[in-house]
């Protein structure tokens, strides 16, 4: 039996009080497929992660996402993959590589460093079969100083391809999240939609597309949809966070329910990750969160 109809089956049969509870756990689905990630329910679903999953889908989340997943054992990632499936959601992100402290993706391309890169997609292809998801973050390591530029972005390229043989027998999408300089991450190569866009151009792959982080682009570039428009053959997935502060929708200055419309209208199914945190604590800033996805879902 699903649990969203056994509560709802219930609600007639209890006391009034009981039966608002159930009702408020047994809410309509979104319209977009926002993700939740692992502990952003914790105050009012438990520290187990399936108990996370099957709380939001009871708030009526069609999405999720674990940037941890990878580093899970391999019977749990079974388990949320199938747990997931089960309840008609939509599997994210998951982080294969992140690489905040050298600069070897855009400097180094010799075959011991490529050869490391295959078998890290390899993980990442095996780990996505697990959760069941299509897409895998990436950040491709530091600027250095001491190359010039174009070098870099040709080396970064090169790195990508060598990847996305891997990746594309599988249909695993590498997203490359371009992120902030000035409030969260100063260094990383890539750090824009429009960089991301050329680059994923020049690698030439279905494979090998961008994350677009709505909170990092509002940060370090703002002009948030018309960059979405002029690269959206590109873009495979969604993040968001608002700015300042990096909480959920309506705590900041971004427009997120003219946002959401515009990914509704664009056709946009893929999972919109809420890749930020809450402004208030315990369960009544869980409960505040989801309120505000309620408010910007509402276009």
């Amino acid at each position: 039996m699903i649990r969203r109809n056994f509560l709802a089956g219930l609600a007639g049969a209890l006391p009034a009080a009981v039966a608002a509870a159930a009702a408020q756990s047994n809410r309509p689905r979104f319209k977009l497929r926002y993700g939740p990630h692992p502990g952003m329910f914790k105050n009012s679903a438990g520290e187990d992660i399936i108990d996370q999953i099957k709380f939001a889908a009871d708030q009526g989340f069609t999405g999720w996402e674990d940037n941890g997943a990878m580093s899970r054992p391999p019977e749990l990632q079974s388990r949320i993959g199938s747990t997931l499936q089960q309840l008609g959601m939509t599997m994210g992100v998951f982080v294969s590589l992140a690489d905040f402290r050298t600069s070897d993706f855009v400097t180094k391309t010799d075959k011991p460093h490529q050869d490391s890169l295959r078998d890290m997609a390899k993980r990442a292809v095996e780990t996505a079969k697990r959760v069941g998801t299509r897409w895998t973050t990436v950040v491709p390591s530091t600027v250095n100083n001491s190359l010039d530029p174009g070098f870099q972005t040709a080396n970064c390229i090169t790195n990508l391809k060598v990847m996305a043989e891997v990746c594309e027998p599988a249909g695993l999408i590498m997203v490359l999240e371009p992120l902030n300089w000035y409030a969260n991450h100063p260094g990383l190569f890539v750090r824009s939609v429009p960089q991301g866009y050329a680059i994923c151009k020049a690698v030439d792959s279905p494979n090998c597309k961008i994350l677009d982080d709505l909170y990092h682009q509002q940060v370090d570039v703002g002009n948030l949809i018309p960059n979405m428009e002029k690269a959206w053959d590109e873009i495979a997935y969604i993040q968001v966070g608002d700015n300042p502060g990096r909480k959920e929708p309506t705590t900041g200055e971004i427009n997120y329910r003219n946002i959401f419309r515009w990914l509704h209208a664009r056709g946009y199914d893929g999972v919109v990750g809420m890749e930020h945190g809450l402004s208030k604590p315990g369960k009544k800033g869980e409960a505040a969160l989801i309120e505000a996805y309620r408010e910007c879902d509402s276009y």
